[in-house]
């Protein structure tokens, strides 16, 4: 089981994300107010403060939904599902290094391949908050 230690949204392509306490997942659609939403395999993007932190990267630095420590989630197979306060997701596939990652440090972007994050989407909705767990559903 993991802990939501942080949340938040972009509020459009480019523009600088926006922390929140609680989020809203609408299935089959993503976060309400963020600009990913709506995409069907890119809606929510999760990383470990565990792999921030292995970079000496600030949270919210790679620009992910929700931050989440004592969990891994890198290499999650497609399909499986998470519980995610009372919402629940479904990974789709690992988040590829960008040059937006390379832009902040050369060589980051090879080194954090398999640790970008996790990108999923919405199965059923519902809230998320900081402090909320989340865990693999069975």
């Amino acid at each position: 089981m993991g802990l939501i230690v942080h949340l938040q949204l972009k509020p459009a392509k480019g523009a600088p994300m926006r922390p929140a306490s609680t989020v809203e997942a609408i299935a089959d659609y993503g976060l309400r107010d963020d600009a990913n939403a709506g995409r069907a395999k890119r809606q929510v993007l999760i990383i470990e403060r565990e792999a921030l932190d292995e970079f000496g990267l600030p949270i919210g630095d790679v620009r992910e939904n929700i931050t989440v420590q004592g969990i891994q989630l890198a290499g999650l197979l497609p399909g499986t599902r998470l519980k995610v306060g009372s919402a629940l997701l479904e990974a789709t596939l690992d988040c590829a290094p960008c040059q937006f990652i390379e832009d902040k440090r050369p060589g980051l972007r090879e080194a954090m391949k398999g640790k970008r994050g996790t990108l999923f989407r919405v199965i059923e909705g519902g809230e998320i908050n900081v402090g909320d767990t989340l865990q693999i559903a069975a």
